[in-house]
């Protein structure tokens, strides 16, 4: 049974793409398998995988406008191994032509409705908007993953974005939830940092990963030769935390699953730790 993530804060720079990329590889890398839907029309995380953007020939645009099979558009993110659904500039203007549409909310849930047995996490990487796009990927999805910086103005916006999801869950998506909430870019020798942390574990409880994405060097570098933070230098922090965060999303998605069969890829998983 697959479990579909979507990754999404419409406010920017909270290490959102980050935070897709690097789970991506690190589920990856304890033999999960992996699909990352590159939904926004920056294409931040199709150039971490790996990916030349300018020599991409087909993307989630064509897929979102029922020109193209997620088959068809797939290609493989070199050498972290996962699945990835690319998305170029056109995605912008694909949001547009959506809006007349019937049914255009649902095109990315109905598109991956066949390759989801394929996958045991699929991870939506959403614009920093709440628009067309990320209401796609909420209706696709079946948990939200939230990054939340540990820094001024963290909180700002959220409500909005709690209540764009509650929404979605009364109209489009009644089973949609709140898979966990991220803390990023954590400088444990900001007081501030400190603070906003205690007001997200005061605010959301359990709901709150113990993973703590610290803000590190490694992770920023990374991107830049097309690699996840993982492949880049494995032994930083911000790579370690991934890795652990991918450990602690698995051990979520046993709870989650527990009441059914276990794919094979959570057991083996599992054998490793």
């Amino acid at each position: 049974m697959s479990w579909t993530l979507a990754i999404t804060n419409q406010k920017g720079g909270v290490g959102k793409t980050t935070t897709a990329v690097n789970l991506a590889a690190a589920l990856r890398d304890r033999d999960q398998r992996v699909l990352l839907v590159d939904m926004d029309p920056q294409g931040n995380a199709t150039v971490s995988s790996g990916v030349d953007k300018p020599a991409v020939e087909t993307s989630i645009s064509e897929v979102l406008l029922d020109e193209l099979s997620v088959d068809r558009a797939l290609i493989r993110s070199e050498p972290a191994g996962y699945d990835l659904l690319p998305s170029t500039i056109d995605l912008a203007g694909t949001e547009f032509q959506l809006v007349t549409r019937i049914g255009r909310e649902m095109k990315l849930r109905r598109a991956l409705v066949p390759v989801m047995a394929r996958y045991d996490f699929i991870l939506i990487d959403c614009p920093p908007a709440l628009n067309t796009l990320t209401i796609n990927a909420l209706v696709a999805a079946n948990d939200v993953l939230i990054p939340v910086q540990c820094e001024y103005f963290a909180l700002e916006g959220l409500s909005a974005l709690l209540d764009t999801i509650e929404q979605v869950r009364l109209s489009l998506q009644p089973s949609l939830g709140i898979a966990g909430v991220l803390r990023t870019l954590y400088d444990s020798r900001n007081l501030l940092a400190q603070q906003v942390s205690d007001q997200l574990l005061a605010h959301f409880g359990a709901q709150v990963f113990s993973t703590v994405i610290p803000r590190n060097v490694r992770l920023a570098e990374a991107p830049s030769y097309g690699l996840p933070a993982l492949f880049y230098d494995r032994q930083s922090s911000g790579a370690q935390a991934y890795d652990e965060l991918a450990r602690e999303l698995i051990e979520r998605a046993r709870t989650r699953l527990a009441a059914g069969p276990k794919p094979a890829s959570f057991r083996a998983a599992q054998a490793r730790e």
